[in-house]
């Protein structure tokens, strides 16, 4: 089965269920969506419904397309949606993929969703896929997601220098991170075990 079918399954643990999205998800994310600190660093700025209306059908679209496989984060603590998060630029062939797209809501951050979040997805990505390498990216000023990359294991590889236009127009410089295969182990292991980590805003 190709990565698009299997990426479509419903991931869980105790803390969090990640579930790909669909049209019905549409106001529950809303709901969560419209705090400006969520977009501050993302490549995208949701300020009015119309924003949103338009990243979401994006969503969709990406998913639909196989472009990448977007979830719908749900806390299981108070049943409630909390945020999104995505497998992107799956590179099959290559054995590679991204993680991100991640945002979660104001009453979500803090509460180390986020760590159990990339847990199932790097758990999916390494043991279920059998990715060689997964990589992550953020902007080089969002020191709370670079923060957060490095507590969950992953490694800092570099600065791609003006990489891409950001809300406002200014240029981004986007740091790359990744985690092996080969270091997965030992990485899943700090995760299931380590203290609760700093939680991003948003990484993408």
């Amino acid at each position: 089965m190709s990565w698009i079918v299997l990426g479509h399954r419903v991931l869980e643990n105790d803390h969090v269920r990640l579930q790909p999205i669909s049209v019905g998800d549409r106001e529950a994310l809303h709901a969560v969506a419209m705090d400006p600190e969520i977009w501050r660093y993302f490549v995208t700025m949701i300020e009015t419904r119309a924003d949103f209306d338009e990243f979401f059908d994006a969503c969709l679209d990406d998913d639909c397309e196989g472009r990448r496989v977007v979830y719908v984060i749900t806390d299981k603590a108070s049943g409630r949606v909390a945020g999104s998060m995505s497998l992107g630029n799956l590179a099959e062939s290559d054995a590679r993929l991204e993680i991100g797209w991640s945002w979660l809501g104001r009453d979500f951050r803090g509460a180390g969703l986020n760590r159990w979040a990339k847990l199932l997805l790097l758990e999916h990505a390494f043991e279920t896929l059998g990715a060689h390498r997964v990589e992550f990216k953020t902007d080089q000023l969002n020191m709370r997601a670079r923060s957060a990359l490095r507590n969950i294991g992953a490694t800092e590889e570099g600065t791609l220098r003006s990489f891409n236009f950001m809300p406002g127009g200014r240029r981004r410089d986007a740091v790359y991170y990744s985690i092996l295969a080969v270091e997965w182990a030992p990485i899943r292991q700090v995760l299931m075990t380590h203290p609760k980590v700093e939680p991003a805003i948003s990484s993408r």
